[in-house]
């Protein structure tokens, strides 16, 4: 679908503006409490997720175009834009605040029943 090509570009787009942010200051050790630090592990895993689930998002596109479009597209679409933008959200959020952790069963539930879903029409295709 058009919306997650959409979706995993715009992915990219920020994994590269985390990466350059995140660039200017990973040789400080002591910068957001250092290397092995909540907070500096919880933006790693913002940058690399905007990368990660967008190869989630484009891989969707091009299977769907591959299969065309069919009922039950829809569902695995909007979950997969939630967790591509949801998990680097939670991960920005939980390294402001930790509490904010108990969240990450947003993205991670999106992302597994979506690509479960999409795994079980290519298998009954």
């Amino acid at each position: 679908m058009m919306i997650n090509l959409s979706a995993a570009w715009i992915g990219f787009f920020f994994g590269c503006l985390a990466g350059v942010v995140g660039g200017l200051f990973f040789h400080d050790n002591d910068w957001l409490g250092g290397y092995g630090s909540w907070r500096r592990r919880m933006i790693r895993l913002a940058h690399i997720a905007f990368f990660g689930i967008g190869l989630l998002n484009l891989s969707f596109a091009l299977t769907i175009r591959i299969l065309g479009n069919g009922s039950g597209d829809r569902i695995p679409s909007v979950l997969l834009i939630v967790g591509a933008v949801a998990m680097p959200l939670v991960c920005y959020l939980s390294a402001w605040k930790i509490a904010f952790r108990n969240l990450f069963f947003i993205p991670a539930i999106s992302v597994t029943v979506g690509v479960g879903l999409v795994t079980w029409r290519i298998l009954i295709q």
